[in-house]
């Protein structure tokens, strides 16, 4: 997967973060992100949204990441 970087004063600024999003066994759903040590969850989609937000204020000093792409991963299962 290509990463998202872009130089900028000799150093490569991260300006895409991807997560993987996964619907929790208890309800809502669990994202974490690629390449990166960010993990949250959240109720809803606008509340996993949020909460990826603020784990990315968290995590990134400075240099946050302009645009979040998120990718659902869906398992579904079904007799034959």
């Amino acid at each position: 997967m290509k990463k998202a970087l872009t130089l900028w004063k000799g150093e490569f600024i991260m300006t895409e973060i991807i997560f993987i999003v996964e619907e929790s066994p208890e309800g809502g759903y669990e994202a974490r992100a690629l390449d990166q040590s960010i993990f949250t969850d959240g109720e809803t989609q606008e509340e996993l949204k949020s909460n990826i937000r603020e784990a990315l204020r968290c995590h990134f000093e400075k240099d946050m990441p302009k645009m979040v792409r998120l990718h659902f991963v869906r398992e579904e299962v079904f007799a034959a």
